[in-house]
């Protein structure tokens, strides 16, 4: 079968044939009709992340839309390794697998599944978020936190406030108040003026965090809860590391002497069953939340050149013929 397949860690996937997978026991055997680029099958490309089996060559891909054998139309996720959603064919457990309401066209089911069950996952099975909080999403530009400030609209958030470096859009999408930050080295005093500016927008109240960046500006965002909220509870939901830092320095105190719950959320700390059902929840919500996500539609063929260029925005979504 035709796929996108990574010889060794670290390199990118070339076109090529692969072995067609035989399902086994449990398993359902998908033909792939759209698959999205997400940050998650990057990394986990790499082999550096987590939930990475290590085992090469093995084909891309970490979830996808196809039929079944019997022709269902479904999301699929988390395939095992040396298997993977960028192929014609791949095999699948049945447990991973979730119908798509025949509203949803693949294209936006493949665009929407990875970034709406993160939001959803970390809004309600982590932060248990309750209709009229309201909500920070720390790294709201990406296609995830997009997606995460018109999600927490749709759930009853009282006010999402967004932050980011482009926040073109954002207040259409449902963010009722935007903050600029840049913490690069052109801009020295850039930390401490994210943090006035959040320490100003969290006197007037703040519940959930969703973080989606880490690094720096997680940290500046835990230090101006801490010298804001006092025995308010918040809870910090940590769900990805666009920002490119995968750890930080954080002060006990800052722990100590506020309501502060960190919390993760991803694959483990939310039940295989719990990111399922987000899925389909999201899925039910596109229509009625009018969720919106931009795509570029590319064949599975261009892989190769677009593998590397892809920044996220527009998401990609390979079709496979």
């Amino acid at each position: 079968m035709k796929a996108a397949i990574v010889t060794a860690a670290g390199k990118a996937p070339i076109y090529g044939d692969f072995e067609k997978p035989v399902a086994r026991d449990g398993e359902e055997l998908i033909s792939v009709r759209t698959a999205a680029l997400s940050n998650l099958t990057k990394m986990r490309a790499t082999g550096v992340h987590y939930s990475s089996a290590g085992i090469f060559p093995a084909v891309a891909g970490t979830d996808g839309v196809g039929t079944t054998q019997d022709g269902r139309r479904v999301y699929f996720a988390m395939p095992e390794a040396p298997f993977g959603s960028l192929a014609e064919f791949c095999p699948i457990h049945t447990r991973r697998c979730v119908e798509i309401p025949d509203s949803l066209d693949d294209i936006t089911a493949a665009a929407i599944a990875n970034p709406g069950m993160s939001a959803w996952a970390g809004l309600v099975e982590r932060a248990h978020l309750v209709a009229g909080e309201t909500v920070l999403v720390n790294g709201a530009t990406g296609t995830a936190g997009r997606v995460a400030v018109q999600i927490a609209k749709y759930l009853g958030a009282a006010k999402v406030i967004a932050t980011g470096r482009n926040m073109e859009e954002l207040k259409t999408l449902g963010a009722d108040e935007v903050i600029a930050f840049a913490l690069d080295a052109d801009h020295p005093s850039g930390a401490a003026d994210y943090e006035e500016a959040l320490k100003s927008s969290f006197s007037n109240g703040i519940d959930v965090v969703i973080d989606y960046l880490w690094g720096i500006s997680a940290k500046t965002a835990i230090t101006a809860l801490a010298k804001t909220v006092d025995d308010h509870p918040v809870r910090f939901v940590q769900v990805g590391s666009a920002g490119g830092e995968m750890t930080l320095e954080l002060p006990g105190a800052a722990l100590r002497s506020a309501a502060i719950t960190l919390m993760g959320s991803g694959i483990g700390s939310v039940s295989r069953n719990g990111l399922a059902e987000s899925i389909r929840k999201v899925f039910e919500a596109v229509e009625p939340a009018g969720l919106k996500v931009d795509t570029r539609v590319v064949p599975l063929t261009d892989v190769e050149s677009v593998w590397e260029k892809a920044t996220g925005k527009p998401r990609v979504v390979f079709t496979i013929d």
